[in-house]
């Protein structure tokens, strides 16, 4: 499967539809990171209590992100005690990262231009959204790829060298 998704098409089939029945693990890389809420049935919640949920069910979430979240993230993000409190939860600030892409289980990857944000990827209206596209992904070469990437960024693995470490609030090692 490759299929491109644009706008609030990528809300409904990633957000709506897909990432709710992650079983093993979700990985989130993203530039941006605000407050941005989803659908979750006949209502809209933060996207965190989806997060929440999951690890409720023993999903493992990592989530990668270059700059720190807003105030009103960070409020949401108190809200849901098992984010802070559970192992299954890993975040990491990297300023370098641009890429936006979501991996569900290894199995599938919606790969775009949109942020985690509400604009970008949240259940804002047509009118207020971002202009957005991605590909959504069930390519096994693709993912290899893709996935060795992603683990090579949460390890580290170009901290040694980065040429812009003296920025990096935070660095991995």
């Amino acid at each position: 499967m490759n299929e491109l998704l644009l706008n609030e098409e990528i809300h409904q089939r990633v957000f709506v539809e897909l990432l709710p029945g992650t079983r093993r693990f979700l990985w989130i890389v993203t530039a941006d990171i605000k407050d941005m809420h989803v659908r979750k049935g006949s209502r809209f919640v933060p996207f965190l209590e989806i997060l929440s949920d999951l690890i409720d069910r023993g999903v493992a979430v990592r989530l990668i992100h270059a700059k720190e979240p807003g105030p009103r993230f960070r409020q949401d993000f108190d809200r849901y005690p098992v984010l802070a409190s559970s192992d299954l939860f890993e975040r990491v600030l990297c300023p370098r990262v641009h890429t936006k892409t979501v991996i569900m289980d290894g199995t599938t990857a919606f790969v775009g231009s949109a942020n985690l944000t509400g604009a970008g990827l949240g259940a804002k209206g047509p009118d207020k959204r971002n202009f957005e596209a991605g590909i959504l992904t069930d390519d096994a070469a693709h993912l290899e790829k893709l996935m060795n990437w992603i683990d090579q960024l949460y390890l580290g693995e170009h901290c040694g060298r980065c040429k812009r470490r003296a920025y990096c609030p935070d660095p991995i090692l």
